[in-house]
């Protein structure tokens, strides 16, 4: 039964904590238009996404009017490009400008899929598509691409990773004149999910169903007010409390992801109950972690406090879905993020302390801006650094760093929007170049061996 004080409490959370429903991500398999003709290819790419997605963006605006529920973004997942452009041959740019366009049609915020999964090898179409992407996210607006180059089961792709250091920095290179945007719109995964609904790392896995709706959820400052409001209680009760939250939050979230499901007539999928933050002050992680008690984020004790809260997130939202995907937990962008941007300015955060925390929460380092002239060889060495804590700990991490041409530490980059922006951030030195040009692959860890 729900009761007035519930009503009361979510119409709280929406016009004062910044809650609301990131993401409505429509998830649409290709595979059915592959096509020896480059340009036929091309041409039924662009009518199945505009096709299913039709009505993707005016359903959710109907939802955000009915339900009083803001839902910021409205988004489409495709399988990787590059299985499309294996069997279908041609420049995978192609690719690229018909997801642009059909973006552009159906009047999505991004189009995630621009994709190659080599966490094992190449395979037909993988090179071509990775060498691409510097150009192809230089030429679109709405496109987002990602690589995956190690798994548990698979170890790391050093091969890869040597590769994407590089794309990376010419990723930087070609965009720099709109603030390095390209790599804001790239990701490198080790064991990346097949459902996730936040960009830049969503694509369609080849699992899924052939159209299916994944609603992110987001509630950074409904946690933090509802934190303060309990200041003197235990670390025990601290978690008790965010999981409560995380169950409202979760809740509204398969309440959207099924209504939306029932109205475009497609398949609900999964909700993915990050806690996704914004630069928008009162919507951000870190400023969680200093209501737990800590100064600043970034000092002693933010890892173990990023620890609980990932975990008290994930165990109220399991229990307020049986359909829980995605990433799932805490997100940590730092240009995203106000608490983080602040944090990295005035020196409590480094990107060593960074990488520690990924260890315990979604994703990985992500949005954060390094120096412009930093070599493709640290940026594959940071790779690698992260994509063996995901393998080893059986669980999802990325990189999304932004070399940030022309600038050096303590010089800021701005993107605005939900990217924001932030300072430049120090990395060692020291040179892994030798490390990164033996290539091979770092074979899968023991705990791979679960059959």
């Amino acid at each position: 039964m729900i009761n007035t004080r519930d009503i009361l409490e979510t119409i709280t959370m929406i016009q004062e904590e910044n809650l609301d429903i990131r993401t409505i991500t429509m998830g649409i398999s290709l595979l059915d238009c592959c096509d020896s003709d480059l340009h036929k290819a091309c041409g039924r790419i662009y009518d199945k996404i505009t096709r299913r997605a039709e009505r993707l963006v005016r359903t959710g605006e109907e939802i955000e009017r009915e339900f009083g529920i803001p839902i910021i973004n409205k988004r489409i997942s495709v399988t990787p490009i590059a299985m499309v452009c294996a069997a279908s041959g041609g420049d995978p740019v192609e690719y690229a400008l018909t997801l642009e366009r059909a973006a552009q049609t159906v009047g999505v915020n991004f189009i995630g899929g621009y994709s190659a999964l080599v966490q094992k090898g190449f395979a037909a179409g993988d090179e071509a598509l990775i060498r691409s992407i510097p150009e192809a996210l230089s030429r679109t607006e709405h496109v987002c691409s990602s690589v995956n180059i190690g798994s548990t089961k698979a170890g790391i792709n050093m091969d890869a990773v040597g590769m994407m250091g590089k794309i990376v920095r010419e990723a930087a290179e070609i965009t720099a004149d709109r603030d390095c945007i390209g790599c804001a719109k790239l990701v490198v995964f080790c064991n990346a999910p097949d459902d996730n609904p936040f960009m830049a790392g969503a694509f369609h896995g080849a699992g899924e169903p052939d159209c299916v709706i994944n609603v992110g959820v987001s509630g950074p400052g409904v946690v933090r007010a509802a934190l303060s409001k309990a200041p003197d209680c235990d670390l025990t009760g601290v978690a008790d409390l965010i999981k409560r939250t995380a169950f409202k939050i979760t809740r509204m979230g398969q309440l959207v992801a099924h209504e939306a499901s029932k109205r475009l007539d497609v398949p609900f999928g999964i909700v993915d109950l990050s806690l996704a933050p914004t630069p928008a002050v009162g919507d951000s992680v870190a400023h969680i972690l200093e209501e737990m008690g800590l100064e600043k984020c970034g000092g002693h004790g933010t890892t173990a406090a990023l620890a609980l809260l990932n975990d008290a997130v994930k165990k109220g939202g399991t229990m307020a879905s049986s359909h829980v995907g995605g990433l799932s937990g805490a997100f940590i962008p730092v240009t995203e993020d106000a608490g983080m941007i602040d944090a990295a300015r005035c020196g409590a955060l480094s990107i060593e302390k960074l990488e520690a925390m990924t260890a315990v929460c979604s994703v990985g380092l992500d949005m954060i801006a390094i120096p412009g002239d930093t070599p493709a060889e640290v940026i594959s060495a940071i790779i690698a650094d992260e994509a063996a804590i995901g393998m080893v700990n059986s669980k999802t991490t990325a990189v999304r760093v932004i070399p940030a041409i022309g600038k050096q530490v303590g010089e800021e980059l701005s993107f605005g929007g939900l990217l924001g922006g932030g300072p430049v951030m120090a990395l060692k030195t020291t040179s892994p170049a030798k490390f990164i040009a033996r290539g091979g692959r770092i074979p899968a860890p023991l705990q791979s061996l679960k059959n």
